[in-house]
């Protein structure tokens, strides 16, 4: 239970939480702003505005710059880790993403043309980010970093 409490008062664990689920939360507040009604579903869904694991990884980097100190081993272990998931996130994701609309495309066109009544589940096509959408949350974690971390 010990190791548990020791846990919780890891200060760059805490900070890099806070970054992802707030921009988690971004997610559901542009969503409302861009259509006028809340889905509940971007509380908890990848893709979209802003880039959650960005933020995660970018909180992570930055307190582990500003703790650990600039030229330590584990910022650069957290700035690697970091890029790896926003180039995932912009690159693999997002291709991902795109080829899931077309897969998606096909099979309508197909049932459409065959007069299938058995349709299968769609793909899902929001998957991944855009390098702005990814750029966003990076930003959004090294401001929540900078601003909580003094706090904690």
């Amino acid at each position: 239970m010990q190791d548990f409490e020791t846990i919780l008062n890891n200060k760059i664990l805490l900070v890099s939480l806070v970054a992802c689920f707030s921009a988690q939360g971004l997610k559901l507040i542009i969503e409302l702003i861009r259509h006028g009604k809340i889905n509940f579903r971007f509380l908890v869904s990848t893709g979209g505005m802003p880039s959650a694991h960005s933020a995660l990884v970018g909180a992570l980097a930055t307190g582990v710059g500003l703790i650990r100190g600039w030229e330590s081993p584990e910022f650069a272990i957290a700035c690697l880790f970091a890029v790896i998931v926003m180039y995932d996130a912009a690159g693999v994701r997002q291709a991902a993403g795109k080829q899931a609309r077309i897969l998606n495309q096909l099979l309508d066109e197909f049932l459409h043309d065959t007069h299938h009544l058995n349709t299968e589940e769609r793909l899902k096509e929001l998957l991944g980010h855009t390098p702005f959408q990814v750029l966003i949350g990076l930003a959004w974690g090294i401001t929540v970093c900078l601003l909580a971390l003094p706090v904690l």
